[in-house]
């Protein structure tokens, strides 16, 4: 069973940045791909970002892509999700998930954490 903790949230105006954390324990944590989703308010929660084992592949949601970097520390048992000029849309719970592949973190199929709010004014 695989714990994921996020932290890193908050508050921040348009054009900022933020880096939003995800600790994981329970597991071997270089087994999980890792991947990044988000939920805003009355909206369905959508992938934003996944990482492989060995954080040598990367995806991303086109919405995010240029601005957003995922990446990933095996020997802390962390994945981060460094974001860069932000928008208001970006507004949303932001949760880690884990996934023995792939195709299922970005699926977000596996282990999710409780997320961390992030919210971005205009």
């Amino acid at each position: 069973q695989v714990q994921l903790v996020e932290s890193g949230g908050g508050l921040v105006q348009a054009g900022g940045s933020l880096r939003l954390a995800c600790a994981a324990s329970g597991g071997t944590f270089s087994d999980y791909a890792m991947a990044w989703f988000r939920q805003a308010p009355g909206k369905q929660r959508e992938f934003v970002a996944v990482i492989n084992w060995t954080g040598g592949t990367a995806y991303y949601a086109n919405s995010v892509k240029g601005r957003f970097t995922i990446s990933r520390d095996n020997a802390k048992n962390a994945n981060y999700l460094q974001m860069n000029s932000l928008k208001p849309e970006d507004t949303a719970v932001y949760y880690c998930v884990a996934d023995s592949t792939f195709a299922g973190a970005r699926a977000g199929h596996g282990y999710w954490g409780q997320g961390t709010q992030v919210t971005v004014s205009s």
